[in-house]
């Protein structure tokens, strides 16, 4: 099964690697190019979700449970790899369910936030994966850098839990601010 992983999971990557640049190009463009590519979003990122789920599952069956849950960077890609699926999941769902108006306003660069944070998830989990079957990258070098030793450390350090509940608060701030201003049709 480890084989079929290996190839399946590069589509999701690309898939989601995609959606990143289409969302920051449409963040930052109101072109005819930018709403094109922003009408092929909701199918891109479902394409690339049903792909995800599919490489998680067949995830599941390359190595026993107890034998991936067993190491630290196991269970660090096993945490990420959920994590990426479900918050790319969640960013299909805005965009679907907001339309347009994701576009508008501060959203768009919450959008973009999203977009970057979403990027930095599927770098770090295909990271981890790669160090399982031995095949290395400089991004673990940076992890390194922010206290996460990949082969060792099991839990969020400290220096990303801040990062989290700053960017937290700001997106919640950013919400909250951009609903109290008044809309314009």
């Amino acid at each position: 099964m480890a084989p079929y992983h290996v190839v399946l999971v590069h589509f999701p990557i690309a898939l989601w690697m995609t959606a990143t640049l289409a969302i920051l190009l449409r963040a930052f463009s109101d072109g005819a190019l930018a709403k094109a590519i922003d009408r092929a979003l909701v199918p891109l990122l479902s394409i690339a979700l049903v792909f995800g789920l599919v490489a998680f599952g067949i995830g599941l069956l390359v190595w026993p449970w107890e034998t991936i849950s067993s190491t630290p960077l196991g269970r660090n890609h096993m945490l990420m790899a959920s994590w990426t699926v479900a918050f790319w999941a969640i960013v299909l769902f805005a965009r679907w369910r907001r339309g347009e108006t994701v576009w508008e306003g501060m959203a768009r660069w919450i959008m973009a936030g999203l977009a970057l944070l979403g990027g930095l998830l599927v770098g770090i989990t295909g990271t981890l994966g790669g160090h399982l079957v031995g095949i290395y990258s400089a991004v673990s070098d940076g992890l390194r850098l922010l206290g996460w030793e990949v082969y060792s450390t099991y839990y969020v350090p400290d220096v990303t839990l801040v990062a989290l509940c700053v960017m937290a608060v700001l997106l919640l701030a950013l919400g909250w601010w951009s609903r109290s201003k008044p809309q314009t049709l």
